[in-house]
């Protein structure tokens, strides 16, 4: 571990002040400034420099998982090529969200194949930059970006385990066909995620906003998806059961190798009020703490994570939302290193 004072103020411009380079961390972090077809509150492309900017405020002893910036976190540099794609597909898009969808307009169809287009080659970069990775042994993250973003990195890691697990953070299921008329919609994420081979089930908590094409799809899927729904584990919780007997049987629905799936919106929205689509209800930061260390308390493996929809303040008023995803980013990473190690 290169020589650094971690009760010090952040030193260096690493993520959380830290001094790796990616050759030299455990944790590789993918940044992917992406927000096409965002159909209400805008600003998650640049979510991961928000995250970025705020994480050299978090102190870096935490009480759950320990000291995990001695394992060496690093984030590849925010890639500008990527962001200019977003911008052009945003664009793309705009027309089409304005109309509800294609319909049968020849310009409105013809721009979403261009916007789709541009969705395959985000998703086969984000594939590459993620399997690289993973091929050199690392534990990888992706930072987003909305939340169509993961898709290529889950691929990637459902190959290297197939049989993998989702646990999947969410106030929305997520589980539309080619939502507005674009196959990579940031609302069918899980949708699409349902068709990998090496996905044997999507496991879903936070859930509080989903339409009858979504509830048809979870029934007709119900070894592949269980949805957790927030209004259910609210009346749990109400009629008195605790909240750890309620994570241990949302965590009991997962196989062993679990790959986290984190949308900021499957928190109340307090934490994350610029988020894209923000729903009254939610997990708390104790909850999804709760969550994932009944994770790692299981003996389940993380071997892969994401983090979406972090949009900071247009105004620029505030650092909440980054500080928040940077909060819920540090989690992720430490209990992942912990499922490592065998808890």
């Amino acid at each position: 571990m290169p020589p650094f004072d971690p009760s010090s103020a952040a030193l260096h411009d690493g993520i959380y002040g830290l001094p790796f380079t990616p050759e030299e961390a455990r944790v590789v972090l993918v940044p992917v400034p992406w927000e096409a077809t965002v159909s209400y509150g805008a600003g998650t492309a640049d979510g991961p420099a928000a995250i970025l900017k705020a994480s050299r405020q978090v102190d870096l002893l935490d009480r759950e998982t320990g000291r995990p910036y001695e394992a060496g976190i690093a984030m590849l540099d925010i890639p500008s090529e990527v962001r200019r794609w977003s911008d052009e597909a945003r664009a793309g898009a705009a027309p089409v969200i304005e109309a509800g969808g294609p319909g049968d307009d020849p310009a409105l169809r013809k721009a979403v194949a261009a916007v789709d287009a541009l969705g395959d080659r985000m998703n086969a970069w984000v594939y590459d930059q993620v399997k690289r990775r993973l091929d050199d042994g690392k534990l990888v993250g992706v930072v987003g970006g909305d939340h169509s973003v993961p898709f290529g990195a889950i691929r990637a890691v459902a190959e290297r385990h197939p049989g993998l697990g989702i646990l999947h953070f969410d106030a929305h299921a997520d589980l539309r066909r080619a939502y507005e008329g674009f196959r990579w919609s940031h609302a069918s994420i899980m949708r699409n995620v349902l068709e990998l081979a090496g996905v044997a089930r999507i496991v879903q908590v936070g859930i509080r906003d989903y339409s009858d094409e979504e509830e048809a799809a979870i029934r007709a899927n119900p070894d592949r998806i269980r949805a957790h729904f927030d209004a259910d584990l609210r009346r749990a919780l109400f009629d008195g059961e605790s909240f750890s007997r309620i994570a241990g049987r949302v965590v009991a629905d997962l196989p062993r190798q679990v790959y986290v799936s984190f949308d900021i919106d499957g928190l109340d929205p307090a934490l994350c009020p610029h988020t894209g689509t923000p729903v009254l209800g939610g997990l708390s930061f104790a909850e999804v703490s709760a969550l994932l260390r009944t994770v790692v308390d299981s003996g389940r493996r993380i071997v892969g994570f994401d983090l979406n929809e972090v949009a900071p303040d247009p105004e620029g008023r505030s650092e909440w939302d980054g500080n928040v995803g940077a909060r819920v980013l540090y989690k992720e990473i430490g209990f992942a290193l912990l499922s490592q190690r065998g808890g």
